[in-house]
């Protein structure tokens, strides 16, 4: 099973990430390339785009349910939610408490 506290920091944000047991197999990037590409500066496969929508989300479970090294992880945050997040985190202190 995937441990967040294991996530590559090259993964896009969101919920599906890659950790670093990842053996590297190319079964991911077969099964889902719109979402998994190998980084080859860190030798190792991430997430650089997050799935959205029901289709990419079903191919993005099949990658990480056929992974052999259990090393892709889904952690439930949205791509969305990382968006919101992020947003959220660059507005100005004065216009949070509105």
């Amino acid at each position: 099973m995937a441990n967040i506290t294991e996530r590559l920091s090259n993964n896009a944000a969101g919920a599906y990430y890659v950790d670093s047991s990842c053996i590297d197999c190319d079964l991911c990037r077969n099964t889902a390339p719109e979402f998994f590409k190998r980084d080859d500066e860190i030798g190792f496969t991430i997430v650089y785009r997050q799935p959205v929508g029901a289709r990419e989300i079903a191919l993005a479970e099949s990658a990480k349910d056929g992974c052999p090294s259990e090393s892709i992880g889904n952690d439930g945050q949205t791509a969305d939610d990382a968006a919101l997040a992020t947003s959220q985190a660059a507005e100005p202190a004065e216009s949070k408490g509105k």
